[in-house]
């Protein structure tokens, strides 16, 4: 593999040339939106306009050379820069030169992942490899189970999984931070591996279990109609099994009964198809029962002003199919009814599932001390897995992988980089002195005390691509926070509140009535104000909010850096533990439907099995 030459030393080389860069560039990643107007942050770190910031982001790394744009400064600028900022001034006064900076010190720039076919590849021609076949017939849509970003994320990482257990010859995985198990039931369904999913949530794993129960009644109820329904023909069921169905099918309509349309009572005479379909639905309307928790979305993450700017446009999936809302109902239930159908007839081509279990859902809280055995009772050889592991589980999934020699190999996607927590942190807010703390990771960065902070870590969840496409920033609710948190600074003595302003923007219809909201929700005296004074406010700051949004895009530029800083410290890892034979960084996913698209992979070196 070309990415094998990347080193510890090599890996290490990387880390200081970021951090070389972040020595200029990531106090703008650390400035707090809120104190955008009370700390003068565009005059402090900016000797360039908002419209040249904005304009060379346009432009999208359509520069000429450093070099040449260097000569065309004038005297002010033409001082000694690194990486766009003035050596003496501390301020940005080459944009262009700042992307390009920013650009050459992410993943991409660095050249240190492993493409997902070429991982696949590795994997797969090795003399240690034992072949994994595919369930037969196990026909597995996850487009119909889940949404287009789900569906992505689950296909191409359980390739990645299903190839590490080929590699490491074994058939038990275990998926910490496992959800609603869409990953679990996966790689149990088309690979036939055994699959324990852990999850701190007794909710996600509640729903787990029901689902693994109604896929268990719906293969027993039709197992033995295999034959007939290959051939699409209709065989009466037992007795029993249309007592199962129908119990089935009434506990789907209670479960959804408050969220669907009322379409009258349903008769008996359609015969087995209807039967099928009420089935399947009790499965699939089961997913949509609860909403899941998508920790790579920062959305879904404690509130805070810049981050709930910026996650409705630039996290949720964008689909490639026509919305719903734009077919007639009679299509809409015509596409459902063949779909469901559909998903009927290859479930019982295949057999069912045999009465097997899908996977063992389990709830506990896991750490790097955690001992599985206690967990998992038939606990062998495995891999462990975590699919978008938040905050600091991602890094706990690898402090395990490497004490636990009964885990063979590693496949990590973390997000929710802001929740981690930083063992340099100069408060010790976030990571208490008795804690292990979640970054850094690495020997190496911990010997030098290495530390992002959590403005930082809050830009990097941010999705460049995304930005780049189109889908931006809500300045407006950034706009209305720092021109609150003046209104703050102004005319209340305290307004360094320890009770947060919330969502309020969402429920505000003018700037007015924001200001106001806000008040009320941090208990203070309204009569310091009137209409007339807050709307000045807005009024004087208006012009300024291009500001804000010129300095928003260069943070959202330096996102990846910064995320790539974190994924390279998990990296240099897994190569400073002398019985991990194998590491990389892997992009997973497309970061246009899944922005934490970089995966760290990790297979350990033969002899450390547990059976062995």
């Amino acid at each position: 593999m070309a990415s094998s030459m990347n080193s510890l030393e090599a890996i290490q080389k990387k880390i200081d040339d970021v951090k070389l860069f972040f020595s200029v560039s990531l106090s703008i990643a650390n400035a707090h939106t809120v104190d955008f107007y009370t700390c003068d942050v565009w005059d402090q770190f900016m000797a360039v306009t908002p419209v040249e910031v904005l304009t060379e982001i346009t432009l999208n790394g359509d520069h000429k050379r450093a070099s040449e744009r260097y000569l065309n400064h004038d005297n002010e600028k033409a001082k000694k820069i690194t990486f766009g900022f003035c050596d003496d001034s501390k301020r940005l006064v080459d944009v262009a030169e700042l992307l390009e900076a920013a650009h050459a010190h992410s993943l991409p720039g660095l050249g240190v992942c492993v493409g997902h076919t070429e991982l696949l590849q590795s994997l797969r021609h090795t003399d240690n490899a034992q072949p994994l076949e595919e369930v037969p017939a196990a026909v597995v849509e996850t487009d119909e189970f889940m949404n287009s970003k789900k569906s992505h994320e689950v296909q191409a990482m359980s390739e990645v999984v299903a190839s590490l257990a080929q590699r490491c010859r074994v058939k038990q995985v275990i998926d910490v931070g496992s959800g609603k198990g869409y990953l679990c039931s996966f790689l149990s369904l088309r690979y036939g591996l055994q699959v324990y999913g852990i999850d701190s949530s007794s909710v996600n794993t509640h729903g787990a279990q029901e689902r693994n129960r109604k896929l268990k009644k719906y293969s027993r109820a039709y197992q033995r109609h295999s034959k007939a329904n290959r051939t699409q023909t209709v065989v009466p069921p037992s007795g029993q099994e249309l007592e199962d169905m129908v119990k089935m099918s009434g506990d789907a309509e209670k479960e959804v009964g408050k969220g669907r349309r009322d379409r009258g009572p349903q008769t008996n005479t359609t015969g087995l198809t209807d039967e099928m379909t009420s089935l399947t639905s009790a499965i699939l309307l089961e997913d949509n029962s609860l909403p899941e928790l998508d920790q790579s979305d920062p959305a879904s993450a404690p509130e805070d002003p810049f981050l709930s700017a910026l996650c409705v446009d630039m996290v949720e999936p964008t689909s490639h199919r026509v919305p719903p809302s734009e077919l007639s109902l009679e299509e809409r239930e015509r596409r459902k009814r063949e779909n469901l159908e559909r998903k009927a007839r290859s479930w019982v081509n295949s057999g069912g599932m045999g009465g097997g279990i899908l996977y063992s859902p389990l709830t506990s809280y896991v750490t790097a001390e955690t001992e599985l055995k206690e967990i998992i009772g038939e606990l062998e050889d495995a891999v462990m897995v975590g699919l978008h592991t938040c905050g600091d589980l991602a890094p706990s999934t690898l402090r395990m992988f490497v004490a636990k020699r009964e885990l063979l190999s590693v496949c990590s996607v973390g997000c929710c980089y802001h929740l981690l927590s930083e063992e340099f942190d100069p408060t010790r807010q976030e990571c208490p002195s008795s804690s292990v703390c979640g970054f850094p990771l690495s020997g190496y960065l911990r010997e030098q005390s290495w530390f992002c902070g959590r403005n930082a870590r809050m830009s990097a969840c941010l999705a460049l691509e995304r930005v780049a496409k189109g889908q931006g920033i809500q300045m407006e609710s950034l706009f209305y926070r720092a021109v609150l948190h003046v209104i703050l600074r102004d005319h209340y003595s305290s307004f360094k509140s320890e009770k947060r302003v919330g969502n309020v923007y969402s429920k505000a219809t003018s700037f007015v009535d924001y200001v106001w909201k806000a008040l009320r929700r941090l208990e203070l005296d309204e009569s310091k104000l009137s209409d007339g004074v807050i709307q000045s406010y807005h009024d004087t700051y208006r012009p300024r909010m291009v500001e804000m949004e010129a300095f928003n895009m260069l943070k959202v530029t330096l996102a990846p850096c910064i995320e790539g800083l974190i994924l390279l410290d998990r990296l240099c890892y897994l190569k400073e533990q002398e019985d991990v034979a194998f590491s990389a960084l892997v992009q997973l996913f497309d970061p246009l439907l899944s922005p934490r698209c970089y995966g760290v992979v990790g297979v350990k070196a033969p002899g450390t099995k547990l059976s062995e």
